[in-house]
């Protein structure tokens, strides 16, 4: 895995962000097992309710593509360090603990994480059968 090269894509996808009311800008890459990356940036709404985060961008984007094995997400904000937020660390807990979550400040400073580190005892598609 190319961890550098996934977080320039998040930085990128990050100059997408539309974020009027916060501006707060953030930006995610999403590698899926096959190698393909999916980008995604934050979306606000004046109704706040349907804003939808970086990283739930990048995963519908991924699963409206046919996508659900996914190796890793790197996530890059405008604070120092950019975690993914409650909604996003259980969304992305649906396609497995495993998930290397990568948070970054630039394409050579960056910090790394299973998803189990970040959501422990977590609910899973495997509590409902």
């Amino acid at each position: 895995m190319d961890k550098k090269n996934l977080v320039k894509k998040a930085l990128e996808a990050k100059k997408n962000a539309y974020a009027p009311y916060s501006g707060f800008h953030v930006g995610a890459a999403l590698l899926t097992d096959n190698g393909k990356i999916y980008t995604g940036c934050n979306i606000e709404s004046a109704s706040y309710t349907p804003t939808i985060c970086a990283e739930r961008t990048a995963i519908c984007k991924a699963v409206s593509e046919g996508e659900r094995k996914f190796i890793a997400i790197a996530i890059t904000g405008d604070s120092e360090w950019t975690y993914p937020c409650g909604v996003c660390r259980q969304t992305i807990r649906e396609f497995g603990e495993d998930i290397v979550v990568i948070v970054a400040k630039s394409e050579d400073e960056y910090k790394e994480y299973t998803l189990k580190e970040l959501l422990p005892h977590s609910f899973g598609p495997e509590n409902l059968k």
